[in-house]
């Protein structure tokens, strides 16, 4: 891996490609380009068979140029650095600091690509790819290129181990937010390996890893308890909070507290609406108060009995 700092103190983590990869690439390209120029040639020689032979000469120079030089500048540029040959092999033309290349980096590759592929047959780009640290032919030190690996095989993930099914659950309440993502690395690394320990030094940094996260959570593990088992069970946990969070329950708390901001009106509507829905059961029974024609006025309701 490459240890290239970029201006902001980034350590990039580019895979500078190597002679093998490269040369394939590059033979690949070139496999392409040829044929490309065998059938432009063998179609300027058709059309411009009543020439003269220096009409000819230079219409041969400038279809050289175009086809080997002028169409491996285009496509480096306008694909960022990814030719055919180096889509087929995973690679990528890059400039130094990790950004895509430019029309000037590639014009510059192309042009010390006549000399160092074209010209000695590639001896040359063999012998700077293989003395440079990280691969790279005389193209890429005047051009201030790299070619890296795109695809890089990834490093298989180990699952940690579930905890005991007495401990699932126990630590339901524990305060998860201060141990921080280091330490959260460590225990999983320490999960992952411990198999693979000596016994003692296995049991040692359990120990110590528990201590840390106890003394980022300030509650104490359940007596009894061993250490490599509460790690479980505390990974467990973390593990589930956040699959609950980004699946289930994570946009359920936001509709839930969606309608909280509408319902603090209700205790200010309800004084209003008491004293207007108060009556109607009182109103209700009408034949009661049909018999005493005084009573009506009285409650107030608004509505005179007929005379």
């Amino acid at each position: 891996m490459s240890d290239l700092v970029t201006g902001d103190a980034v350590v990039l983590g580019l895979r500078p490609a190597r002679l093998p990869s490269r040369a394939l690439a590059i033979l690949l390209d070139l496999l392409v380009y040829g044929v490309g120029f065998l059938l432009v040639s063998i179609g300027l020689v058709i059309a411009t068979a009543s020439l003269d032979d220096a009409a000819q000469a230079a219409v041969s120079v400038a279809s050289f140029l175009l086809v080997l030089v002028g169409v491996p500048i285009a496509v480096e540029t306008l694909t960022h650095g990814r030719s055919l040959g180096k889509l087929a092999c995973g690679l990528r033309v890059v400039r130094e600091d990790g950004g895509p290349i430019r029309f000037r980096h590639a014009l510059v590759r192309g042009a010390m690509g006549v000399v160092e592929l074209l010209l000695t047959f590639g001896a040359v780009a063999c012998i700077a790819s293989l003395v440079s640290e990280r691969g790279r032919r005389v193209g890429d030190v005047f051009a201030g290129t790299l070619v890296i690996r795109v695809r890089v095989p990834g490093a298989r993930v180990m699952p940690v181990p579930p905890p005991p099914p007495w401990l699932a659950g126990r630590f339901a309440g524990l305060d998860l937010s201060g141990v921080p993502d280091g330490l959260w690395l460590a225990i999983r690394q320490y999960l992952t390996r411990m198999d693979q320990l000596d016994p003692h030094t296995g049991a040692v940094m359990a120990a110590r890893l528990a201590d840390d996260v106890v003394a980022r959570t300030g509650t104490p593990p359940p007596a009894g308890v061993p250490a490599a088992a509460f790690l479980m069970a505390v990974v467990h946990e973390r593990q589930s909070r956040d699959a609950a969070r980004a699946f289930a329950q994570g946009p359920l708390p936001v509709r839930m507290q969606m309608p909280v901001p509408m319902a603090a009106p209700v205790p200010v509507h309800e004084p209003v609406h008491v004293p207007v829905a108060a009556p109607v059961p009182v109103a209700a029974p009408v034949p009661v108060a049909a018999p005493v024609p005084v009573e009506p006025p009285v409650r107030g309701t608004g509505f005179a009995p007929p005379s």
